[in-house]
C-alpha cells in the first residue's frame, strides 16, 4: 500500500468501473458530434477574474467552492469550477466568432474542481460532458440542446429523470421583476450573508436549499408573471419544440441554478434516485456572457452533464450498460517458442481490430487460463511445441469449453468470423 492517499473528496477511476465512465461520456458526446458540435479542451487552471465576473461574485462556487493559487509571478488562478467560462473564453481569444459561420457549436470533456463537502454525488473533482453553441440568439438552439441532452440519457437507458424548465427573462424584463424580489425578500428573517445576496443577486435566494429559507418563499413572486412580450414568446416557442420533440417537461418557476450569467431558458435534469443531489445536468442561455468578460455581444446557450451523477442515476435504476469487451482472445502460450508466435499472432490480431491479450511473464497452463477467464475472453488461443509442429494453435471457446485447432496463418480471419 502506497504512503499516499487521494485527497479528501476525490477519488481514483480504475478498470472495471472506468469502462462504465467512459461509455457514459461516450454516449453524451455522441449526440452531440452528430449535430455538428466540435470538441474543444481547455487548461485546468483559469485566471481567477475569468470566473468571479463570468459566473459571479456572489455565488457559492466563487466565493466558498473555487481552489485557488497564486503563482511565482503573482498572478492569481483558479481551478476551473464550471466549463461555461473557460469555452467561450478560448473561443473569443481564438475569434472563431468572427470566422462568418455562427454559433460556433463546440462540446467538452473533462475534471472540474469546486471545494464542497464531500458525499456521494458531490466531489471535489468531479467530471462533466458539456456542450455550448455560441453566437446566436434562437429558440431552435435551446430546444436542440435540451432534446441532445435527453437523447444522450435515454441512449443510455435511463427512463426516470425529469426535465424542469423555467425562463429568467432578460436585461428589458429582469429588473422590474428583481425589485419586486428584493422588497419581499427584504421582508423575510434570513442570515446575514442571505440579506447580503438580495443586493448583490436576489435570484441566487431562490436557488438556497436550506429548509429555513425555502420555507419562508411560499410566497415570493414569479419571474413568469414579470416577462415581456419577447421572452413569453421565445419562451413558449422553446417549450411548444420540445412538446414536439416528444421531449416531456415541468415548469419549475423557482428554478434559477447557481450561476449569475444565465438568461431566459433554464433548465435541470433531475433524477428522484441519488436523495437530496438529484440534478444530474442542466444548463440554460446566457446571452451577456461574452460582454461580462470583455468580448462582444455574442447569444449563447449550452448545458453540462454530470459523469458521476448520471453513473449513480443508473445504478439506482439498475441500468447494466453492454460495454465493449475488453479483450476478445487471451493467448496461453506453453513454451518459449509458443511465446513467440503467439505473440506475434496477437499483434496481428490487434492491428486487424481484435482486443488481444497475452499471458506475460511465464504463467503456467493453470495460472494462465484462470487470467484468460478473469479478463473475460471470449477466447483463449492456445500453443505449444506440438501445436507448433503441427503449424496450428489451438482455439478454446470460453463459454462452451469447445476447442479445435486453427492454422497459424488463418488466426486472424478465423477468430474474425467466429466473433461476428
Amino acid at each position: 500500500m502506497s504512503a499516499f492517499q487521494a485527497p479528501k473528496g476525490t477519488y481514483d477511476l480504475l478498470p472495471p468501473d472506468s469502462a462504465t465512465y467512459l461509455a457514459v461520456r461516450e454516449a453524451i458526446a455522441a449526440p452531440v458530434r452528430r449535430a455538428g458540435y466540435g470538441y474543444v479542451e481547455t487548461p485546468g487552471f483559469e485566471n481567477v477574474e475569468l470566473f468571479s465576473r463570468g459566473v459571479g461574485e456572489s455565488t457559492d462556487i466563487v466565493t466558498k467552492e473555487m481552489f485557488t493559487l497564486t503563482t511565482k509571478g503573482g498572478t492569481e488562478l483558479a481551478l476551473r469550477p464550471e466549463g461555461t467560462a473557460s469555452v467561450l473564453r478560448a473561443a473569443l481569444q481564438a475569434n472563431l466568432h468572427k470566422a462568418g459561420n455562427l454559433p460556433v457549436k463546440l462540446w467538452y470533456s473533462g475534471s472540474y474542481y469546486r471545494y464542497e463537502r464531500p458525499q456521494a454525488g458531490r466531489y471535489r473533482h468531479f467530471s462533466q460532458v458539456g456542450a455550448e453553441a455560441i453566437g446566436a440568439e434562437d429558440p431552435l438552439l435551446d430546444a436542440e440542446l435540451i432534446i441532445l441532452a435527453s437523447d444522450a440519457y435515454r441512449a443510455l437507458g435511463l427512463r426516470d429523470f425529469r426535465l424542469l424548465l423555467n425562463s429568467l427573462g432578460d436585461r428589458e424584463c429582469r429588473p422590474a421583476y428583481r425589485t419586486a424580489l428584493q422588497d419581499f425578500l427584504r421582508g423575510l428573517d434570513l442570515d446575514e450573508d442571505t440579506r447580503r445576496r438580495i443586493d448583490i443577486n436576489p435570484l441566487r435566494v431562490l436557488d438556497d436549499k436550506r429548509e429555513s429559507v425555502q420555507s419562508q418563499l411560499a410566497g415570493a413572486p414569479l419571474i413568469a408573471d414579470h416577462l415581456c412580450e419577447a421572452c413569453k414568446a421565445y419562451h413558449e416557442q422553446v417549450r411548444e419544440l420540445l412538446t414536439a420533440a416528444g421531449v416531456a417537461y415541468e415548469d419549475d418557476p423557482k428554478l434559477v441554478r447557481g450561476l449569475d450569467y444565465y438568461t431566459r431558458t433554464t433548465f435541470e435534469f433531475v433524477h428522484d434516485g441519488l436523495g437530496s443531489q438529484s440534478a444530474v445536468g442542466g444548463g440554460g442561455r446566457y446571452d451577456g456572457l461574452s460582454e461580462m468578460i470583455g468580448g462582444p455581444s455574442l447569444p449563447s446557450v449550452g448545458w453540462a452533464l454530470g459523469v458521476d451523477r448520471t453513473v449513480l442515476a443508473l445504478q439506482a435504476e439498475g441500468v447494466e450498460l453492454a460495454l465493449p469487451a475488453a479483450t476478445d482472445v487471451y493467448a496461453v502460450p506453453l513454451g518459449e517458442e509458443a511465446r513467440r508466435a503467439l505473440f506475434t499472432a496477437v499483434t496481428a490480431l490487434r492491428r486487424a481490430g481484435v482486443a488481444a491479450d497475452f499471458a506475460f511473464g511465464g504463467k503456467g497452463m493453470k495460472n494462465a487460463m484462470k487470467s484468460a477467464n478473469r479478463s473475460g475472453a471470449r477466447f483463449a488461443l492456445v500453443a505449444g511445441e506440438r501445436d507448433l509442429a503441427e503449424g496450428v494453435a489451438q482455439l478454446k471457446d470460453l463459454a462452451t469449453g469447445e476447442q479445435g485447432p486453427v492454422p497459424l496463418e488463418e488466426i486472424v480471419t478465423t477468430v474474425k468470423e467466429r466473433l461476428a
